[in-house]
């Protein structure tokens, strides 16, 4: 299986970006995709996914009104648009695949694929 995560950049506070995930390697219809984010020095954390078994998703709250996170099974992509970027929303990001559902998807150890990151930078 392979994840592939694109779309990151350099934007303004206030801008938009919207980062995708591609997904090869085996069936995407019951494959949960969520999408974390780290900085240097810290844990990785949850920003939110989207379940194979909901179309409701679930966002961290420092996220919640901002970023929204949708899915293609045509084409295998799940995609974060994030809005009203602010700098500490900088991080890379990374998508994660697991066949779990629920809230074992806030964690990372739900996870046991992983995709090489992209690096977001918000400038104040």
């Amino acid at each position: 299986v392979q994840l592939q995560a694109s779309g990151g950049g350099l934007v303004q506070a206030g801008g938009s970006l919207r980062l995708s995930c591609v997904v090869s390697g085996r069936t995407f219809d019951r494959y949960s995709v969520g999408w974390f984010r780290q900085i240097p020095g810290k844990e990785r954390e949850f920003v939110a996914v989207r379940s194979w078994r909901t179309s409701t998703p679930s966002y961290a709250d420092s996220v919640k009104g901002r970023f929204t996170i949708s899915r293609d099974n045509a084409k295998s992509t799940v995609y974060l648009q994030m809005n009203s970027l602010k700098p500490e929303d900088t991080a890379v990001y990374y998508c994660a695949g697991s066949v779990s559902t629920g809230t074992t998807l806030y964690y990372r150890r739900a996870y046991y694929d992983w995709g090489q990151g992209t690096q977001v930078t918000v400038s104040s």
